[in-house]
């Protein structure tokens, strides 16, 4: 819906800032193809809004960071993993979906998690990246050309979007809220490990998300579905959770400020415009909040057996899972991922950010 755009406030108010690249850090919800491109590929019905094929993102289309990109001028991300077509010369995003920012119990294929959690993006991929494009560079030829200057990497905006992940595994591993919550100030604290490693490689302009309200998503609400709602439907001590994270996360970027003196560091408070959507989806022209549009079963058309592109024996006769007649009016994608109207909105509506 990219009527939002224009109507509405940018959420990026970066217009007058000359980035000539981003880095980008994190999940599925900034992932433009790393996953897909090593471990699990992305099918139909993913894609088929903007794209209109599998585009290695988690959405029918468009991601939040496609449409920062975009408003900055700046095309938008090759995943770092992705060896095929890719063209890193404004950038590289290291994020892939399901990871964590601790190091996950259970990794893919054995468990749901990315062994690519945020220490591996920053140390194994973004320092090697870092080195090695600007030894293709000197040594000249087409690849130069699809290589980052190097001074853009003291010039650029680092982005970051995880967390969601490391809350789920714990809601998924059995730990009680309690638990869960005790165990956020030692995953914000490797978030900020990482933040300053990044600081010390010359980086200087960030930009952080905060997560979103995992209580609203069809995948949490499905399998939890005896936890108390709150009076838009959404489960409320998983949002209370999150807001615990988001408020961990807020004041470690203040110490942030006061250690790295060099950095311009903006916390961005995604979890009110996303909560918006929930409680406010008409005023943005949303239908069915708690409702997947791309899923089957159930009251919120989400279930674990059965993801979205999948096939399903009902009754003798094998359907595939496909999307919903209008994704432009629905925020929920899959049961964990938003459509492309709700990235655009979240990206076109005024956010609190300090």
């Amino acid at each position: 819906m990219l009527l939002f755009a224009s109507t509405l406030n940018p959420v990026f108010g970066l217009k007058n800032c000359n980035f000539p690249a981003i880095f980008n850090f994190g999940d599925s919800n900034s992932d433009t193809g790393g996953l897909s491109a090593s471990l699990i590929t992305i099918t139909p019905p993913y894609g088929e809004t903007y794209f209109h094929k599998p585009a290695g993102r988690a959405s029918d289309g468009r991601l939040m960071i496609d449409f920062m990109a975009k408003s900055l001028g700046l095309p938008y991300l090759s995943a770092y993993l992705d060896s095929l077509g890719s063209n890193f010369s404004h950038g590289a995003n290291f994020a892939t979906s399901a990871s964590t920012i601790r190091l996950p119990t259970n990794i893919i294929p054995a468990g749901g998690f990315s062994p690519f959690y945020l220490d591996v993006q920053y140390s194994q991929q973004f320092v090697q990246f870092k080195s090695r494009s600007q030894m293709i560079r000197k040594k000249g030829g087409i690849f130069a050309t699809l290589m980052p200057k190097g001074d853009y990497f003291s010039k650029a905006l680092y982005t970051f979007d995880i967390g969601q992940n490391d809350l789920g595994e714990g809601f998924f591993g059995n730990m009680t809220i309690e638990e869960v919550n005790a165990s956020i100030p030692d995953i914000v604290n490797k978030f900020s490990i990482n933040v300053k490693n990044i600081y010390n490689l010359g980086a200087r302009s960030f930009w952080i998300h905060n997560t979103g309200p995992i209580g609203c998503l069809p995948y949490i609400l499905a399998n939890f579905p005896s936890v108390q709602r709150d009076s838009y439907g959404c489960a409320k001590s998983y949002n209370d959770v999150a807001q615990y994270f988001n408020h961990n996360l807020k004041e470690a970027i203040v110490q942030l400020r006061k250690d790295l003196p060099l950095a311009a560091i903006t916390y961005v408070d995604v979890y009110s415009v996303k909560y918006t959507l929930f409680t406010k989806p008409n005023e943005y022209g949303f239908e069915l909040p708690l409702v997947a549009c791309c899923g089957y079963g159930g009251m919120y058309n989400y279930s674990s057996s059965v993801g979205c592109g999948g096939t399903i024996i009902v009754n003798g006769s094998q359907i595939f899972v496909g999307s919903c007649e209008r994704p432009s009016v629905r925020v929920n994608w899959d049961g964990i991922h938003y459509t492309e109207a709700a990235n655009n909105t979240s990206a076109a509506v005024p956010l609190l950010k300090f």
